[in-house]
């Protein structure tokens, strides 16, 4: 059967979610949560349609990209599929000739499943390894160790918390109110929670939100931070297990993250929380 490739619109979203949440499962590699696509979302629901893309044979979704940036294009592959001949050439022909269907304007670097086989065929055409990152992951089959500190789940009387700490955390966020009920309202919410650490005082200086794929499947932190002025206290290990905790009381078979190698601090944060380093992981992009 021929696959062909499409932008989703905003009436397939749900579907699109639907798909990536059942594709999870410990130990294989995905690259793509629903809670990807839930951050995204903050910018709208019609944003985040333009900037998903589906791959579909038979009329059955087989893999789901989002451009994370408009260069950067995330993709989730069917577990089964990964090693898929056809659906590999197809995804290759798309990322590398924007013109033929995925409808991308200019070069992207690609984010696959490690060890699928379209890195192989990127890497034969002569595409490069980006930076690479380190995924963790933690177990959730074992109690969690209590947080040592007051961590609420956030509503809509404590978005502007949210977001403060938000901005606070990562230079040049753009997280507002408006954007944080733009993501409350999208479809991969029902499954997710915002949480604020709180210190003795009663000030938020931690904030994360976890995305539940569902009951025994992988859940996800993104994104997770440390107010800038209150950082080197323990905080953003505290964070963690609170996020784990929470997403043990959803039903999630274990918790895990992603962030950049170079990232010593965030790296050191989550170990000290129980999650443990898996194999790097690395983008492909075009040589010169």
């Amino acid at each position: 059967m021929a696959i062909e490739v499409e932008t989703p619109g905003t009436g397939g979203l749900g579907e699109v979610v639907g798909v990536v949440r059942g594709w999870q499962r410990d130990g294989a590699a995905v690259q793509l949560h629903p809670g990807d696509l839930g951050w995204f979302w903050r910018f709208g629901v019609e944003a985040t349609a333009a900037a998903t893309r589906v791959w579909r044979r038979g009329g059955e979704i087989v893999a789901v990209g989002m451009l994370d940036e408009p260069d950067w294009l995330r993709m989730a592959i069917a577990p089964e599929l990964q090693r898929d001949e056809e659906l590999a050439r197809r995804i290759v022909e798309d990322v590398s000739a924007p013109e033929a269907g995925v409808l991308i304007e200019g070069e992207v670097a690609v984010e696959t499943p490690m060890g699928a086989l379209v890195q192989d065929l990127l890497f034969k055409d002569g595409w490069d390894a980006d930076k690479p990152w380190v995924p963790l992951v933690r177990s959730l089959s074992d109690p969690v160790p209590d947080p040592g500190m007051r961590v609420d789940v956030v509503g809509a009387e404590d978005a502007h918390e949210r977001t403060a700490v938000q901005r606070a955390s990562f230079d040049g966020s753009t997280f507002t109110d408006d954007r944080w009920f733009a993501m409350a309202d999208g479809v991969p919410y029902a499954d997710a929670r915002c949480l604020i650490a709180r210190n003795k005082t009663g000030e938020s200086v931690a904030a994360a939100t976890v995305w539940s794929a569902g009951e025994g499947r992988p859940g996800y932190i993104e994104p997770m931070g440390v107010h800038r002025l209150h950082r080197g206290r323990g905080y953003g290990t505290a964070m963690v297990l609170a996020c784990a905790r929470a997403l043990q009381e959803m039903g999630a078979s274990s918790i895990y993250t992603c962030t950049p190698a170079s990232n010593e601090g965030a790296v050191a944060t989550y170990q000290a929380a129980g999650l443990e380093p898996q194999a790097e992981i690395r983008a492909q992009n075009r040589n010169g």
